[in-house]
């Protein structure tokens, strides 16, 4: 019951969160602006809709219409589970709790994706992925991490990151963008 009403709570605020992310940000000082997201719904599968919705943009094609976007975030996070297994002994000590556990709660579509699962979905793409945030007091977009150098710094895959749990898909290359990371202080 405590982990059904957590998920209830956090899917509560979420959506607060949402609604409130219309009003001007400096007022409320909660939320960032909408102004470079696309709008991706808070329904559990934010960070694999971003992903798959960036990854589109990435290679040239129309955006996915959002039962399509549904149907690849769910496909991608099937693969993440997996990645996860194939990689269990360079990824089991960084994951919370037991391994098992948490791939298997991992393909549930309702539970959320973070930090581990844009990694592994960076090596199931073999494509960089950039996470950005909304930078209050210089009002840009700063990345704020970097996953899948390995396949290349050019154009990622761009993900916004609002904050409280919730991942977006930029809406275009973001030049404003400076990472944060200590080795890569360049402009995107």
């Amino acid at each position: 019951m405590l982990s059904l009403l957590g998920y209830d709570l956090a899917l509560w605020l979420l959506k607060v969160n949402f609604l409130l992310s219309f009003l001007p940000s400096e007022k409320f000082n909660l939320v960032i602006s909408m102004d470079y997201g696309l709008g991706i719904p808070g329904d559990g599968r934010c960070l694999f809709r971003s992903v798959v919705h960036g990854a589109c943009l990435r290679e040239g094609k129309p955006s996915p219409s959002e039962s399509r976007q549904k149907e690849l975030a769910d496909e991608l996070r099937a693969k993440v589970a997996d990645e996860f297994i194939r990689r269990r002994a360079d990824t089991e000590w960084f994951l919370e709790g037991d391994f098992d556990t948490y791939v298997i709660q991992m393909r549930q579509p309702h539970i959320w994706g973070g930090e581990p699962e844009l990694l592994m979905a960076s090596h199931v793409l073999q494509t960089p992925i950039t996470v950005s945030m909304w930078d209050k007091s210089s009002g840009n977009l700063k990345i704020i991490a970097e996953y899948g150098q390995e396949y290349g710094k050019e154009n990622p895959i761009r993900v916004l990151y609002h904050g409280y749990g919730h991942y977006d898909a930029l809406k275009s290359a973001i030049n404003s963008a400076e990472s944060k990371l200590p080795f890569m202080g360049r402009k995107y």
